[in-house]
């Protein structure tokens, strides 16, 4: 059962209908220098730059998602500044300076993406919305594991800002329905992913 909080950012599962994820990613530049760790299961943007940055709003009707969240980031390759080598990595560590920096991102408006909630969430729940339960930082994550640490709210609503839609549950020999962390299947919302929605970067 999740009854201890170990939140992990988001995993892709499969795609709305039954369809299975079958790993495809799009490759994003990442600013050379870019000041902020990424990890594995964060929410990315497009900025401005045409580079991909960790979204810093929780996704709420107050704040929202930036326009250019394009999905959920799972890796980055970049040449080390030391070394020279080319390095395939599961996070982003701060500060890098490398001009060949790509991130990989999960960027299908369709994907469904396992996450846990940082309370108990019952069947009532399902069809209800969620957000992220804090702002992601450079420190949401280990940068021993490059795993991203990022929750959902348990505090489910019908408000139609929020970020995410509950369409299922993780009910298997480590987690169920109404767990005291429970783990979620979400989407995004179609206001809050830049290929649903109608505003420009």
């Amino acid at each position: 059962m999740a009854s201890t909080a170990s939140p992990y950012g988001f995993k892709p599962v499969n795609l709305i209908g039954g369809q299975s994820y079958a790993g495809s990613t799009r490759l994003i530049k990442i600013a050379s220098g870019y000041a902020s760790n990424i990890f594995n299961g964060s929410i990315v943007s497009i900025v401005a730059g045409g580079t991909v940055e960790m979204v810093t709003t929780n996704g709420d009707d107050s704040t929202g998602f930036p326009a250019g969240t394009i999905g959920v980031f799972v890796g980055c390759s970049y040449t080390d500044p030391n070394t020279k080598q080319k390095l395939f990595s599961q996070y982003w560590p701060t500060g890098t300076v490398a001009s060949d920096a790509v991130a990989y991102v999960v960027d299908d408006p369709d994907c469904l993406f396992q996450v846990q909630a940082d309370g108990a969430v019952t069947q009532e729940d399902l069809g209800q919305n969620t957000h992220l339960a804090a702002v992601q930082s450079t420190s949401t994550g280990s940068t021993t594991t490059g795993n991203s640490n990022t929750a959902v709210t348990a505090t489910t609503n019908t408000t139609s800002g929020w970020a995410f839609r509950i369409v299922d549950f993780v009910d298997g020999p480590d987690s169920s329905v109404g767990d005291a962390y429970t783990d979620l299947i979400v989407k995004f919302n179609p206001d809050s992913h830049s290929y649903t929605n109608k505003a420009g970067i």
